[in-house]
């Protein structure tokens, strides 16, 4: 496996654009596309929230009911949730009007939409940007670029990645884009999130590959413990690699998810250094636990501690904070038993032995957390799973930021 360039269009039979609408925005494209030219096996994991958009509801069943897909729509702005009838017959009009303009069923097109909860999506406008998709449809990649660039609301870059694999002698790519800075606490997926693969697949599997993937990639990210009412993450795989399809649990399916998972982690690692107001990524790795999802849960309350956060941001090394926050994760541990570490490009600290302080330099610590990325180790030395977990500071930024949103 290798990092390749490009995001949705890198792999083969996949096309993208994006286009202006000004359903929010000016001045910027807030709609884009994602196209197979075959029909690609679908899946996908969604928002846990029980307040769901339309266009959440709307992909839940599609993925239910059919085994491929050939389009995504997403746009940017509004997030068409809690919009009622009129919200979900806006969210049939946006398939219908990919639909028609690609010549397909709209049982064929997958949504997703972003931005402000309550208004409804202008259609005139909505269907004004399809018209602009079609004509930019294009498989190069900065097509793609242009379409991960396209669904951003806060965010203050584009979000893609892919990578290559041989599986049966036959180079498999995967890639994907993905959008996300504020209401980041998924319990599921992600905010918005295409990936896209020339593998041949199983839906079967390829169900089972996003689901545990996103487990530990997008679900181990929080910026603010906020899930949305929107987290969508859709894959689609149209075999256009000519591999052996992966029908069964073997070496193909292993490394097919290793992939996969690895641009999940790609991805959501992007998202969570880009966090509304955010200046730090912070990275928690938990060790030696007894439990694979025990660790999990440490892990991401650490990253989810608004007292962590803060220390993180003031370059202050206050290490009762995060043993606080593991304590309160649900997790029995002991810990007289845990040991925590800093590192950063900047060096690298032991702060505790066996629940007490060591006796570290704290003038070398607030070295250390003056990077822009930080990782903390906590090891509780009670077994042999470990997990990973990915945050960011919390800034004067994120209230202003979040303070004037609608306006």
């Amino acid at each position: 496996m290798k990092q390749i360039q490009g995001g949705v269009t890198a792999a083969k039979g996949f096309f993208a654009s994006a286009a202006e609408a000004n359903l929010k925005y000016e001045n910027r494209t807030d709609m884009a596309l994602v196209f197979s030219e075959v029909p690609a096996v679908s899946a996908g994991t969604f928002t846990t929230n029980a307040v769901k958009a339309a266009p959440v509801r709307w992909d839940q069943q599609l993925i239910r009911e059919n085994r491929t897909a050939r389009a995504v729509v997403l746009n940017s702005g509004i997030a068409n949730a809690c919009t009622g009838k009129e919200g979900e017959q806006c969210n049939l009009e946006m398939a219908q009007a990919v639909a028609d303009a690609l010549s397909l069923s709209e049982k064929e097109v997958l949504t997703a939409s972003t931005g402000v909860i309550g208004p409804q999506l202008p259609m005139d406008r909505v269907r004004q940007g399809v018209g602009q998709l079609k004509e930019r449809l294009s498989s190069g990649l900065q097509a793609g670029s242009d379409a991960a660039e396209a669904i951003m609301t806060t965010d203050t870059y584009r979000k893609e990645f892919a990578v290559c694999l041989e599986i049966d002698g036959k180079t498999v790519t995967i890639g994907g884009m993905a959008k996300g800075s504020g209401m980041i606490h998924p319990n599921m997926a992600t905010m918005l999130s295409v990936i896209t693969t020339d593998a041949a697949v199983s839906k079967t599997l390829l169900q089972r590959a996003i689901s545990h993937a996103v487990t530990e990639s997008f679900n181990q990210i929080s910026v603010d413990r906020d899930t949305s009412t929107n987290d969508t993450v859709i894959v689609l795989a149209n075999g256009e690699a000519k591999n052996e399809q992966i029908t069964g649990d073997g070496e193909s399916y292993h490394a097919f998810c290793e992939a996969l998972k690895y641009v999940c982690i790609s991805l959501a690692r992007k998202l969570a250094a880009d966090g509304e107001g955010a200046t730090k990524l912070l990275t928690v790795e938990v060790r030696h636990v007894p439990e694979k999802e025990q660790a999990r849960a440490l892990a991401k309350s650490v990253i989810s501690s608004n007292l962590v956060k803060t220390a993180v941001f003031g370059g202050d090394v206050n290490w009762g904070r995060i043993l606080c926050a593991m304590g309160y994760s649900g997790v029995v541990f002991d810990p007289e038993r845990v040991s925590l570490y800093i590192e950063s490009e900047l060096g690298a600290l032991q702060i505790v032995r066996d629940g007490a302080a060591t006796d570290y330099s704290e003038e070398k610590a607030a070295e250390i957390f003056s990077a822009k990325e930080i990782t903390c180790i906590a090891d509780l030395n009670a077994g042999t799973e470990q997990a990973v977990a990915w945050g960011c500071d919390l800034t004067y930024e994120y209230v202003k930021i979040n303070g004037d949103y609608r306006s």
